[in-house]
């Protein structure tokens, strides 16, 4: 297959973290919403999202292994098992965890700090280039960040906020480590082929979790039907889509570029927080919002120059 010129396949890459992000914000909205509706564990939370994204990650695995003339070493695959573990299973229930004591504008905001953990923790280690764009652009986002955070911390229960935002901090953290390790394996296994055996081992910790907890199985079948229809949609457009668009971009544009252009994040969870939970949006928030569009903007207009190692699937 002839590879798509450089820029035009790291610019791809940007569109596909871009949508993968405003797709992953709908999640925080989503949760909120079930837990206004019925009072669901976070363990059967994670239960539900993760069962019934489990046949798309499935069809993906099973295709993708279909393709390989040659199968991945083990070695690879426990690599592989144990980012999943990290990225869907850890990471994850940190973040439904916080959702229960802050708003979802806020976890949002919060999450959001990862992009300074990937690219400090990747200059760091793996001696990765940072460049100017990427600097101005942590500025920007992060300025808008904080604007936005100041705002929301202003308001509501201080205790609960302060459990909230370190649960949620946590899932920022893991989450930075699972965006530096999986693009170093993603351009050598393929994202479809990541994603499907990734998840795979999240949704047998989340399942196991659940049932040495002593949870009630009897609980899924006496849930309103509300909960289930935001359930298919959380797996569907917040889990199965996002996870191959950010794996998609993530083997174009590298970890640190996904990190930053991911700030978009709080944007799209903001506003949807606004109109489907009715949470506030002021005129901090708006200049937040300017911050964090400016350095997105920054990221998208200067690629980092460097070949990607694989063409697109």
């Amino acid at each position: 297959m002839k590879q798509a010129p450089r820029v035009s396949y790291q610019l791809q890459g940007v569109f596909f973290v871009l949508l993968g992000a405003i797709a992953f914000s709908g999640k925080a909205i989503l949760a909120k919403l079930v837990y206004l509706e019925y009072p669901l564990s976070v363990s059967a939370l994670l239960v539900m999202r993760m069962g019934f994204s489990l046949p798309f990650f499935l069809y993906l695995l099973f295709r993708e292994t279909a393709k390989k003339q040659v199968p991945e070493p083990w070695s690879v695959k426990w690599r592989i098992l144990g980012i999943g573990v990290l990225g869907y299973y850890i990471s994850s229930y940190f973040d439904f965890w916080g959702l229960q004591y802050i708003s979802a504008g806020l976890e949002r905001i919060i999450l959001f700090t990862y992009p300074a953990i990937v690219v400090l923790v990747s200059a760091w280690i793996y001696k990765a280039h940072v460049n100017g764009t990427q600097l101005l652009a942590l500025v920007f986002t992060y300025l808008g960040v904080g604007v936005a955070y100041f705002s929301d911390i202003q308001t509501g229960d201080a205790r609960a906020t302060t459990i909230g935002s370190l649960l949620i901090f946590g899932c920022a953290f893991t989450y930075a480590f699972y965006v530096i390790w999986s693009a170093r394996i993603i351009p050598k296994v393929g994202s479809a082929y990541f994603s499907g055996l990734a998840m795979q081992s999240a949704t047998v910790l989340v399942i196991l979790h659940f049932i040495v907890a002593g949870n009630d199985l009897t609980e899924f079948f006496r849930l309103p039907w509300k909960v289930y229809g935001y359930m298919l949609i959380m797996a569907i457009f917040t889990t199965v889509i996002p996870v191959l668009l950010i794996a998609s971009g993530l083997k174009r544009i590298g970890s640190s570029n996904v990190a930053i252009v991911s700030a978009v994040g709080p944007l799209a969870t903001i506003f949807m927080a606004s109109y489907f939970l009715g949470e506030s949006f002021g005129w901090m928030q708006g200049i937040g919002t300017a911050f964090v569009i400016t350095g997105v903007l920054l990221i998208g207009r200067k690629i980092q120059r460097t070949a990607p190692t694989e063409a697109a699937n």
